[in-house]
């Protein structure tokens, strides 16, 4: 092999050595933060299961939401519980670096169960037995059926940003996908269009509450998890409002399970490379 040929190892160890600055979390402060996160997401998830549909049905109309958006709301919040279990995914690659795991071995496990999943959904979409079987239909949009889920998208956006972006930037970029998404969907298809009533996004479904609620929620796990930073909040805003822009307005037409993760991290990294810089 020659000396101009790159493997693997070598493009993670550009990306680690590129980062240019020493902004990020401890390992334990951000262990700390995601099993909070984790734990609070497990728990919610079980008690949507042990409310049921028409439990979840009883709630959302106690919060304030209007009887017409009664149901549409209870079937968003029981498969969006589903999507928390994606907080697991930055505490699984914390806990395997914990135990030694090196991060060329992580990162070829996750592109391999990225692609298990794909294989995997592909069959479902394109062979009928495997259709007519699938585990999780129940919580599929209409418009999954035919054509691949936002599981896939999920799954190939956290690896790019694993792969692409140091471990604490790719990992806060996940959570803001799964919390920040979560906040956008539940708050806008509760309450959007109450206050602002013009509509936003690419198909104008979108709404200002929901976008308003995501950029919160990421700007306040942001600021938590990069306590220890000097000037966070510069590259902690940055990064929210580009999720909270992406989500909106889904640039290029690709789902947002694949772009939230990706453009929030060049943020979010860029952010920081300026602190740094600012720090020096």
């Amino acid at each position: 092999m020659s000396s101009s040929t790159y493997g693997f190892g070598d493009l993670l160890g550009f990306v680690e050595s590129s980062s240019g600055y020493n902004q990020t979390p401890s390992s334990k402060h951000l262990f700390d933060c995601l099993v909070v996160l984790t734990t609070l997401g497990m728990m919610w998830s079980i008690y949507v299961s042990a409310k049921g549909v028409g439990g979840l049905r009883q709630l959302v109309k106690e919060c304030g939401v209007r009887f017409k958006r009664v149901r549409e709301v209870a079937q968003e919040i029981e498969r969006k519980s589903f999507h928390l279990s994606g907080l697991g995914v930055p505490l699984l690659w914390l806990y395997t670096t914990s135990k030694g795991m090196s991060r060329v071995t992580q990162t070829k496990i996750a592109w391999c169960v990225c692609a298990f999943g794909w294989t995997c959904d592909i069959a479902r979409v394109y062979v009928p037995f495997v259709q007519r079987n699938w585990p999780l239909k129940k919580i599929l949009r209409k418009h999954e059926i035919g054509q691949l889920c936002g599981a896939c998208y999920f799954s190939l956006g956290c690896t790019v940003s694993l792969t692409c972006f140091p471990p604490s930037v790719a990992m806060t970029s996940i959570v803001w996908l799964v919390l920040g998404d979560l906040s956008a969907a539940l708050i806008g298809r509760s309450f959007g269009g109450d206050i602002v009533a013009v509509k936003l996004g690419r198909e104008g479904k979108k709404s200002l509450e929901g976008s308003l609620a995501m950029f919160a929620i990421c700007v306040v796990i942001g600021l938590i998890t990069f306590q220890e930073v000097p000037l966070r909040e510069y590259a902690v805003i940055m990064g929210s409002l580009v999720a909270t822009v992406t989500e909106l307005y889904e640039p290029f037409g690709f789902n947002d399970n694949l772009t939230i993760p990706i453009f929030s991290s060049l943020a979010l990294h860029y952010g920081l490379l300026r602190v740094g810089n600012l720090c020096a």
